[in-house]
C-alpha cells in the first residue's frame, strides 16, 4: 500500500538537527524515511477508519 510520497525526505535529517536540542545526532539512515512513510500511512488508514465508523466523511484531526 502507497498513498504517494507523504514525507520529504531531504526534511528528515532537517527536522532531527531541530529536534536534537543535544546535537548527538548527526545522521539519519535511509530507511528512517520508508519506516516513517509506513507510520504515517498506518496513522492515516486508522484515522480513516474511525471516520467511517462516524459516518463522516471528513477526516479530522480527532481521528488520528
Amino acid at each position: 500500500m502507497t498513498a504517494g510520497n507523504l514525507i520529504v525526505k531531504s526534511n528528515i535529517k532537517k527536522a532531527v538537527k531541530e529536534l536534537d536540542k543535544e546535537k548527538k545526532v548527526t545522521s539519519v539512515a535511509e530507511e528512517v524515511g520508508t519506516a516513517l512513510e509506513m507510520k504515517v500511512e498506518n496513522i492515516l488508514v486508522e484515522a480513516i477508519k474511525r471516520a467511517k465508523a462516524n459516518q463522516r466523511r471528513t477526516l479530522q484531526a480527532r481521528d488520528l
